[in-house]
């Protein structure tokens, strides 16, 4: 597929299309992995992948992703690159423009991962920032086609804060005919500019009620309340316990009603151990999708 996009950044990025086009892909490469079907679609091809912060599911699955594909990654941590001693994002930019051939960058402030695109000549995924999070929308997407065998129609309820995830779904909601209906405290609503920008396209309702969120919802996602980027906060009274997904909270939704958890989960916190270990979780399902959509959308930006 070609796409007119040279970097995923946000997921505003796509068109319906594309996303469309990924995701199916990902399904796709996910059975032939089943089948031990091997496609070394980027055979010869490196990956550098830059963290400022710690990773689990974005190292591995970026990783074993490219390794799968018939390629290569670097792993190149902050502390080991010389943007460490003060070399400018600019100048790390071009000189791995010269050396690889798409960039995966995990960061603090999302400024950074903006300006590391605007001066490569290759592709730039957004691992995570602060402000988005595309490629774990990418897998949520994914699992959720796989679940419910379709997108459009659907509605979504995101209860807890307004964060990076929430940002980027919202837009892959939008793109893909899903309402969404998200209950925040007060003061941690998702992005202005990404609400009315999606508004546009969906039913899409800010609430401070996770009942009224979740009621008839297909799907009911959380996340921690307290983020990497927020680590030294305690906002944990600002959350519990109205904003807890537990099993009284998933009755408000359809009966075939799935849960979705990004991951690092706390149990006791943003969901309960019943309901990110019942029956209507797929949240491993949801992790090892990450793996198969980004290799989907480096084939994609790679144009092979």
């Amino acid at each position: 597929m070609r796409m007119k996009t040279k970097d995923l950044l946000t997921l505003n990025e796509l068109n319906k299309n594309d996303l469309l086009g990924i995701i199916n892909n990902a399904i796709k490469l996910k059975k032939d992995l089943k089948k031990g079907v091997s496609k070394p679609l980027l055979k010869n091809k490196t990956l550098a992948m830059i963290f400022q912060k710690p990773s689990t599911r974005t190292r591995v699955s970026f990783e074993t992703g490219m390794f799968q594909l018939g390629g290569h990654a670097l792993n190149l941590s902050a502390d080991e690159i010389q943007l460490k001693r003060g070399e400018t994002i600019e100048d790390t930019a071009k000189t791995l423009s010269r050396y690889v051939d798409i960039i995966m960058a995990r960061v603090y402030s999302h400024e950074e991962v903006e300006i590391l695109a605007k001066n490569t000549t290759i592709p730039v995924i957004n691992g995570l920032s602060d402000s988005f999070h595309p490629c774990q929308i990418l897998a949520d997407l994914m699992t959720i086609k796989e679940k419910k065998k379709r997108l459009a129609g659907l509605k979504l309820a995101w209860i807890g804060d307004g964060n990076n995830v929430c940002n980027s779904m919202i837009y892959g909601c939008a793109k893909t005919s899903i309402d969404m209906s998200i209950a925040t405290p007060k003061g941690y609503e998702p992005s202005k500019q990404v609400v009315n920008e999606s508004k546009k396209h969906i039913d899409l309702q800010l609430l401070n009620d996770p009942e009224l969120a979740v009621k008839d919802a297909d799907i009911v996602v959380t996340d921690t309340f307290v983020s990497i980027h927020h680590q030294s906060t305690d906002r944990t009274n600002d959350f519990l316990p109205y904003f807890q997904v537990n099993s009284k909270l998933m009755k408000k939704a359809v009966p075939d009603a799935i849960f979705m958890h990004c991951l690092p989960a706390k149990r006791g916190q943003e969901v309960t151990a019943e309901v990110i270990d019942g029956s209507q979780s797929v949240v491993w399902d949801e992790a090892e999708n990450r793996l198969h959509a980004q290799k989907a959308l480096m084939v994609a930006l790679l144009r092979v």
